[in-house]
């Protein structure tokens, strides 16, 4: 096999550009009201007069209108296909009833070719009156008797129709087939990869394009890629990364969950052109579908969930890949889970040492149930934490699913963000979309106004977790944000006011005085209307330009 570079350096433009007569967010300037692009790369910030002398050199003046410049946004955990595919198919998250979801899959299975696998997703029964998930005759009945697969929408479990399940040999002995219930662990994976590999060549590739188009469309200039065997192929991999060097578009960071365990496999995860053996390699499930691995029972089942990993697993993943200089990741949710990644890279620390781990920025996905013993291990060991604050706004709250699965008590410790860069844990924002929607501005609202007070940090510290701390999490010190040398990856907003907003009136008080030279950011309080992306730029390239540039 050739080995490939993951398409992180798009060629930049060659054109000089200067922005002027707005608002550009840069540490530099907290005052700039203008920017110059050159070759790719932030040339200078400052003020309005002091533009005038670039000028004449530049290829483009374009004038801002007020608008707001920021760095591109980074979605640190997203499913490209995945997300393309509800887009531009099935989506059932917008179904309030069972009744509404079956009729939205009739109303599908209607209108595709007669010979075509049906794939949908986004689901959850807990939000339904019904509070139960489709049956296999009701999905039957819906699709017509054709092959459907529906994930849930956590995509760690998923209903499917008898047809489905009589294209793969020997799934009722496989573990996690439940006649009657939703199938997870390798049963799941079974009928996932089989409607996947039913997917034609150029429908992956139509909605790998819708994908990164939409993401475009939001003001992000970067998306990393959570792929692997057990949840995607390498041909879907290898496309997308072909795809995002071809074509103008958001930048792909590809990582390859699958376990190394020498320098040949290391070198495998190269050849595909991944940043690393990480991503969604799985400790553990999910919350949603009772199969997060935990300490202690569900509050609403008599077990404590599934345990992919054990620490040894782990620890000899982390030592190869630090061996190997390979990023190592993890995907991991419930407190058990996450107690055993923490013992695993404790081990490997002990045997390659503890500065070879923390320089290699090794990575874990979700990282919902962090214990305080956990969290002062996370900063101690390096480890970065891709999380996703949509899920707080989705499932979290007294009424919400992780209430229902936890108990209240339990539930109100989820995803302290607050704790985590207080210890200086390096945090990466994401969607993990199709999960929750590509959404950047309200993710950072998420993070900003979650739904236990305790767990806010202010919009700047979010917003950097979604800019710089993206880059960070792939190694990238010199990235996100708007400064002479810089990479030009930037979007220009349609906005109001600008504001400095901290979590409550106790924190950073001193911020929201203008003498500060605080840059501000929009208003994100609930209620007020998010930027609108009028263009986005990577590597000097536009990228999008909306309808009201």
């Amino acid at each position: 096999m050739t080995e490939r570079t993951a398409p992180t350096s798009p060629t930049p433009s060659d054109r000089t550009v200067l922005l002027r007569g707005g608002e550009v967010h840069s540490p530099a300037d907290p005052f700039a009201t203008a920017m110059v692009v050159e070759r790719g790369h932030v040339a200078w910030v400052g003020s309005e007069g002091a533009a005038d002398a670039f000028a004449s050199g530049a290829d483009e003046v374009l004038d801002l209108e007020g608008a707001l410049v920021t760095p591109a946004f980074t979605d640190a955990h997203v499913h490209t296909t995945s997300t393309g595919l509800a887009l531009t198919g099935l989506d059932l998250a917008g179904a309030r009833t069972l009744p509404g979801a079956l009729e939205m899959v009739r109303a599908h299975a209607a209108m595709r070719p007669a010979g075509e696998v049906l794939i949908g997703g986004g689901w959850d029964a807990s939000r339904w009156p019904e509070q139960r998930h489709p049956t296999r005759a009701e999905l039957d009945a819906a699709a017509g008797g054709r092959p459907l697969c529906l994930p849930r929408i956590d995509v760690h479990s998923a209903v499917v129709s008898t047809a489905l399940l009589d294209l793969v040999p020997g799934i009722t002995g496989l573990d996690g087939y439940h006649p009657d219930e939703p199938l997870t662990a390798a049963a799941h994976h079974a009928v996932r990869a089989a409607a996947h590999g039913a997917i034609s060549p150029a429908q992956r590739t139509a909605a790998q394009r819708a994908a990164l188009a939409r993401a475009a469309s939001l003001g992000i200039g970067s998306v990393h890629e959570c792929a692997g065997p057990e949840i995607s192929s390498e041909d879907d991999f290898l496309g997308l990364l072909e795809l995002a060097a071809d074509e103008p578009g958001p930048r792909v960071f590809g990582y390859w969950a699958e376990l190394v365990a020498n320098a040949k496999d290391a070198q495998r995860i190269r050849e595909l052109g991944a940043l690393g053996a990480a991503g969604d390699l799985f400790v553990d499930g999910s919350l949603g579908s009772h199969t997060a691995c935990l300490h202690q029972p569900f509050a609403d089942a008599p077990h404590t969930g599934t345990a992919h990993l054990d620490a040894a697993a782990v620890a000899a993943h982390v030592a190869a890949c630090t061996e190997e200089g390979l990023q190592a990741g993890f995907h991991a949710i419930g407190d058990a889970a996450l107690t055993t990644v923490v013992e695993g890279v404790r081990a490997a620390a002990e045997q390659v040492g503890l500065a070879r781990v923390r320089a290699a920025r090794h990575r874990v996905e979700h990282v919902e149930m962090l214990t305080p013993e956990a969290l002062a291990a996370f900063a101690d060991l390096g480890l970065t934490a891709s999380v996703q604050p949509a899920f707080d706004a989705a499932w979290g709250g007294a009424e919400g699913m992780y209430a229902q699965r936890l108990g209240a008590e339990r539930a109100r410790t989820l995803n302290p963000y607050a704790a985590m860069l207080k210890a200086g844990i390096p945090l990466a924002l994401g969607s993990d979309s199709p999960v929750t929607p590509l959404d950047p501005w309200g993710t950072v609202r998420a993070a900003a106004y979650h739904r236990t007070p305790e767990h806010r940090v202010s919009v700047r510290a979010a917003f950097t977790a979604h800019t710089r701390g993206g880059w960070r999490a792939v190694g990238r010190d010199d990235a996100g944000t708007l400064v002479p040398g810089a990479p030009a990856d930037y979007a220009i907003w349609q906005t109001g006011e600008l504001l400095v907003q901290a979590p409550d009136d106790r924190v950073a008080r001193w911020s929201t005085d203008p003498r500060s030279g605080t840059p501000g950011l929009p208003d994100l309080s609930p209620g007020a209307q998010l930027p609108v992306c009028l263009r986005t730029v990577v590597a000097g390239r536009t990228v999008h330009v909306g309808p009201n540039a």
